[in-house]
């Protein structure tokens, strides 16, 4: 029977992040990396080498590979140039997205396609690519398992929001996506979960917190009396990569300080 510190530990493995240069990307990816795994970063270019060097000073190596998640073409070339190198790909965590905000009744439909493009097309054609490979693998890691799949959803996978038409239908679009890949893989020992920001302090929401009418209603009804922050998910992402979370598929697991709840 492995012990708890065992059951988190991510000694050996590797996993691949997209929106790992800041925000919650960016404490999900150290956290993963604190718990012993080497990390590869998915980047638009590689000017941003802040989370690389981050990771490194904690011992663990990190690759940038670049890709640009708002291009189909660029996407289904970037599993098979890193199985190419050589790696083995144990946990793929999806964080990269993109927001826009209009009135709905003016939402452009660039911006509409642009948002469903990297918050749910990229992620579905990672899911697919990083599944496919991880099947092909034995089950070697602990608890016989093959791998774990992390998407990143959101409040409005469950809220409609106002002004974001096209987050909230790409977010409830993740949310159904993990469990329909959980309903084919969980038995196959790739687990596939998704965890729920509430209202964080990071630049996506720089519009919300400078609202500030909004900020204060908003920050009035979390329960936890403050907004979150992104070191608030490394727990979170630990779990879910872990054979901790071995019995765990196909959830998505709320972060919010309560927000749900009320």
């Amino acid at each position: 029977m492995a012990s708890v510190q065992q059951l988190f530990s991510l000694e050996g493995q590797t996993a691949l992040v997209t929106g790992g240069t800041r925000g919650i990307g960016q404490a999900m990816a150290l956290a993963l990396a604190e718990a012993g795994a080497d990390i590869l970063l998915v980047q638009r270019d590689t000017t941003n080498q802040s989370t690389k060097t981050a990771i490194e000073t904690l011992g663990r190596r990190a690759q940038i590979y670049t890709a640009d998640l708002s291009s189909p073409t660029s996407i289904s070339a970037l599993i098979p140039t890193i199985l190419a190198d050589g790696h083995k790909i144990h946990i793929l965590l999806n964080c990269g997205g993109i927001q826009r905000r209009h009135p709905a009744h003016q939402f452009p439909n660039n911006d509409w396609e642009a948002v469903l493009q990297v918050n749910l097309n990229s992620v579905f054609m990672l899911c697919r690519d990083a599944g496919a490979h991880m099947l092909a693998q034995d089950p070697s890691l602990p608890g016989n398992r093959r791998g774990s799949i992390i998407n990143v959803a959101s409040l409005l996978s469950f809220q409609g929001g106002i002004t974001v038409p096209a987050y909230a239908a790409s977010k409830g679009g993740v949310a159904q996506l993990t469990k329909a890949l959980s309903n084919e893989w969980a038995s196959k020992g790739i687990s596939v979960n998704a965890i729920a920001p509430g209202y964080i302090a990071t630049e996506m929401n720089t519009a919300l917190m400078e609202d500030k009418d909004r900020a204060a209603s908003i920050l009035a009804r979390i329960p936890a009396g403050r907004w979150g922050k992104p070191e608030d998910f490394k727990g979170a992402v630990v779990y879910l990569a872990s054979a901790a979370a071995a019995y765990v598929s196909g959830e998505v697991l709320t972060v919010d300080g309560g927000w749900m709840g009320r």
